[in-house]
């Protein structure tokens, strides 16, 4: 007797003094949410179309025709990506010269009939690179995009194979180009396919200081100045104005707008504005562009994804639970009825919490807000401890 009661003793001891489970921690965050609200409605062109994207969040829409259409001088972009990507500059390098040619200059005399955008051109001229790309870019030369063309592939016909290889590695799947500078309206496109190419473009530092430029200096035609009007105006810092009979006013532009301390890019595109003529067509374009970016500025805010509510629970081995919820309420930028990919890192919480135990955290677009349990679950019982299986 003596000796059994030693053994339930001790038998009790091991009971009462072994290690605890740890507790189970299950949430009900789903990996994706929407933002609460009804899906803004913006001031899409009435003719012609348009497409916004925003970076980091995601596509905010767009309007109009999805058949690729005329896009003038925006297929400049194309040009200069593609001088860039295979001659690529870094900070304030000039790179490599072009010199002009005889040849240059007549190309540049066939285009003046015509009334082509053109920077004036001598025999012997040396432009750089950088020279280039800022005559192509900002007054929209026609002649340098030919110019450009011969010195990077030899012909403009070679070179229009790159665009075309560029546009399908970047999924442009329904954009066609047959010009290095867009003034034959057999260069078609839309306006996705363009933000595509402006989102890469811009990834290029040397690209996205040249279209921010308001003016620049070149040799011969002296001063240049950029035709894009809206630079500075709702944050715009780019892209590239294209107007022509065939294609009417385009713009492909990029904008910076500030909301709870992120700086966003938005890309966007407004094509094929009516108007009988560059300047009425161009105005047209930017009044759009204008009204689409000052909505952007209402409708794109921080919005609360997640509200300090209970979203999940902290249940002990012997039954006793805590609520757990954020700290605070999880606020993210976006706009109503945006889905927002939402990350949950859970922590052990051991085998039990005390109240405010931090035991993980809920995550969307950069921002982290910590999960607390709302109150401690307590030791079990010693009638638990002693009756508990392994």
């Amino acid at each position: 007797m003596v000796l059994l009661l030693g053994l339930v003793g001790g038998g009790a001891g091991v009971q009462l003094t072994r290690a605890l489970p740890v507790a189970t921690l299950a949430t009900t965050v789903a990996a994706s949410m929407r933002i609460p609200g009804e899906a803004p409605s913006l001031p899409w062109p009435e003719q012609g179309s348009a497409e916004l994207m925003i970076e980091g969040l995601g596509r905010l829409g767009g309007s109009g025709r999805e058949d690729a259409a005329p896009i003038g001088s925006v297929a400049k972009v194309m040009t200069a990506y593609v001088i860039l990507r295979d001659h690529p500059l870094k900070g304030d390098e000039e790179g490599p010269s072009l010199t002009v040619t005889a040849a240059d200059v007549a190309d540049y005399n066939s285009r003046i009939a015509s009334n082509q955008s053109l920077v004036p051109v001598q025999v012997g001229e040396k432009l750089t690179e950088r020279d280039a790309i800022e005559a192509l870019m900002l007054p929209s030369a026609n002649n340098i995009a030919h110019q450009l063309a011969i010195w990077d592939a030899g012909s403009e016909a070679a070179f229009v194979d790159k665009m075309n290889a560029a546009a399908d590695e970047l999924g442009m799947t329904d954009t066609k180009y047959t010009d290095p500078s867009g003034y034959l309206p057999t260069t078609i496109s839309t306006a996705s396919d363009q933000v595509k190419l402006g989102r890469a473009a811009l990834k290029m530092e040397v690209f996205a200081e040249i279209v921010a430029l308001p003016d620049a200096r070149i040799p011969v035609a002296g001063k240049i100045r950029n035709y894009n009007d809206l630079l500075g105006v709702e944050g715009v810092f780019g892209i590239k104005t294209g107007s022509t009979d065939e294609a009417g006013g385009n713009l492909l532009f990029s904008a910076y707008l500030t909301v709870g301390g992120r700086k966003l890019t938005i890309v966007g595109a407004v094509f094929n504005q009516p108007g009988l003529h560059t300047p009425e067509q161009l105005a047209n374009v930017n009044r759009e562009v204008k009204a689409l970016l000052k909505a952007v500025r209402q409708t794109v805010k921080q919005y609360t994804l997640l509200p300090a509510d209970p979203v999940g629970e902290v249940r002990t081995a012997w039954g006793a639970t805590s609520t757990v919820r954020p700290v605070k309420p999880l606020q993210v930028v976006g706009w109503p009825g945006l889905t927002v990919p939402v990350k949950v890192t859970t922590s052990a919480p051991g085998a039990s919490v005390t109240a405010g135990q931090a035991v993980g955290s809920v995550q969307a677009s950069g921002v982290r807000v910590d999960l607390r349990a709302d109150s401690a679950t307590g030791d079990p019982s010693v009638w638990w401890r002693l009756t508990r299986t392994p």
